[in-house]
């Protein structure tokens, strides 16, 4: 499993953005090799997430809303990510032909496993560990 492409640039803005001061795209871009036309996008939903500001005008661009050190992996992919999921069959309301009776196969309660390690882990780095 990889994370999507947009998680990765998403851990790489909010790293472009790790001295707290006020940057525009283009300077964030440059800094960590983010495509502009993935920062846009991946700005929007770090700030609907509440972790990046934006400010308009001339010395307009973006800051952190938050502390590095209140912010997670798991925040910031939640924010771009909504499904991070491991399997399709994980997916909430997901019917899997193996289900017998209501009980899930061996695989799927083995994922659901791993799922909830790898959510685990996501939460347990803040990104002024990852500095």
């Amino acid at each position: 499993m990889f994370l999507p492409k947009e998680c990765d640039y998403a851990i790489r803005v909010v790293r472009g953005l790790s001295d707290m001061g006020i940057k525009s795209v283009r300077i964030i871009c440059e800094l960590e090799k983010v495509p502009q036309h993935f920062a846009y996008k991946i700005l929007k939903k770090l700030e609907r997430a509440g972790i990046v500001n934006s400010y308009r005008g001339a010395e307009g661009g973006y800051q952190l809303a938050k502390t590095l050190d209140s912010i997670t992996l798991f925040d910031i992919v939640s924010a771009v990510n909504k499904q991070l999921l491991l399997s399709e069959c994980l997916k909430k309301g997901f019917i899997c032909v193996r289900n017998s009776n209501g009980n899930s196969c061996g695989v799927h309660r083995e994922l659901i496993r791993v799922q909830a390690l790898l959510m685990e882990a996501l939460n347990e780095k803040t990104m002024d560990k990852l500095k």
